[in-house]
């Protein structure tokens, strides 16, 4: 596993699973995961399905139970203590809240089940403070069938949160919501986790879910962590193939090495151009895959004269889109296959034969590319 720092002190650790391994009959969904949660952090496990995310998550809030292994919050093992005497809630994808309750009542659900009871009074005020904290103060008496879907969700954190738990657990809790809605949301969750100070862990499947909010991304791939990191680490520093085609996009490509010197490697590509690419790990081997990110790559006319340390691939345009701020190009090169450029809108100006059909050479400057380690 890549990217985990050195063990942490206990008292920066709020979780941690140790060895931890779930089988489901012959399935392997967890294998041997080792990691620690910091107390505080916006912390994302991202990954396709069937990657065992979702596993991980399920073991946290006391719904699975290790095959081996452990499960601790706050040093405390878990694998006798029942999901709802954990310190931990979860905000479910689909929400799970109660049709016939209205809003007030949903949130103030999990009080109201305490024992020994809260007084009524005290049941109120923290309700009427959870629906200010998720912006619904004039919301109580509200049914849940009158709210939107974006207002439903913070129901459910709000019926989260109200019991002050030491961990938010966020099971794709936006895969329902529409693409404004959601973006909507991702800020105004990253506002409430600051707010609130507890720690929050999402499952999602969805990357630039995880990039805009989390301070940690956990990737993960065949029930293990493949690797751990920022957002910014993951996407400038992909240890493998898998992370790189996970995190952004990334043309990859595989290159015989031809020298290495001071980080730097400078390989032979399929078409017989030579490009140079970062090193960083001292990879020994003869034979690479490179990833290089698309906004890093320029497309000039076949014509155009080059600057030092630039390679010119030639390549024929298969796809123009439009997004904005940006242009999309997608290229076919006859040796190194699909290429994906992305041109700020400001600089398309000077790409002249830029239809589909058009052949442009695709610039690779020096350093613009990254040697990957091999997936396990």
């Amino acid at each position: 596993m890549v990217g985990q720092k050195p063990e942490l002190r206990p008292d920066e650790v709020v979780a941690e699973f140790v060895g931890t391994t779930k089988r489901f009959g012959s399935i392997l969904a967890a294998d041997r995961i080792s990691f620690q949660i910091r107390r505080g952090e916006f912390l994302s496990f991202l990954g396709p399905s069937g990657c065992g995310k979702t596993t991980a998550l399920r073991m946290l809030a006391g719904f699975e139970v290790p095959t081996e292994g452990r499960v601790l919050i706050d040093g405390q093992e878990m694998g006798a203590v029942p999901a709802y005497r954990r310190p931990v809630n979860m905000v479910f994808q689909h929400y799970a809240l109660f049709p016939h309750m209205n809003v007030a009542d949903n949130i103030g659900y999990g009080l109201r089940q305490r024992r020994p009871r809260m007084a009524k009074a005290e049941i109120k005020e923290k309700v009427a403070k959870a629906l200010e904290t998720v912006r619904l103060g004039e919301f109580g008496k509200r049914r849940i069938w009158e709210l939107s879907g974006g207002q439903q969700q913070r129901v459910a954190l709000a019926r989260a949160i109200i019991n002050e738990p030491k961990i938010l657990l966020l099971d794709e809790p936006m895969a329902a919501l529409d693409a404004k809605l959601r973006a909507d949301m991702q800020r105004e969750l990253l506002d409430l986790q600051r707010s609130l100070g507890i720690t929050f862990v999402l499952v999602t499947h969805d990357q630039e879910e995880a990039m805009s909010m989390s301070d940690r991304i956990c990737i993960m791939g065949g029930g293990r962590i493949v690797q751990v990191g920022t957002p910014q680490e993951l996407y400038d520093r992909p240890a493998s193939r898998y992370v790189a085609g996970f995190v952004g996009r990334a043309n990859i490509l595989t290159g015989q090495v031809v020298s290495r010197s001071g980080g730097l490697a400078k390989l032979s590509l399929a078409d017989g151009a030579s490009v140079v690419v970062n090193d960083l790990d001292g990879d020994t081997r003869a034979t690479v895959d490179v990833a290089v990110r698309p906004e890093v790559l320029n497309l000039a006319d076949v014509s155009d004269p080059l600057e030092e340390g630039q390679t010119a691939l030639p390549a024929e345009v298969t796809h123009r889109t439009f997004l904005g701020d940006h242009i999309e190009y997608l290229l076919r090169s006859e040796a190194l296959g699909p290429l994906q450029v992305l041109v700020p809108r400001q600089a398309e100006r000077a790409v002249r034969g830029r239809e589909v059909g058009s052949r442009l050479h695709v610039i690779w400057s020096s350093g613009a590319g990254l040697v990957l380690g091999p997936d396990n």
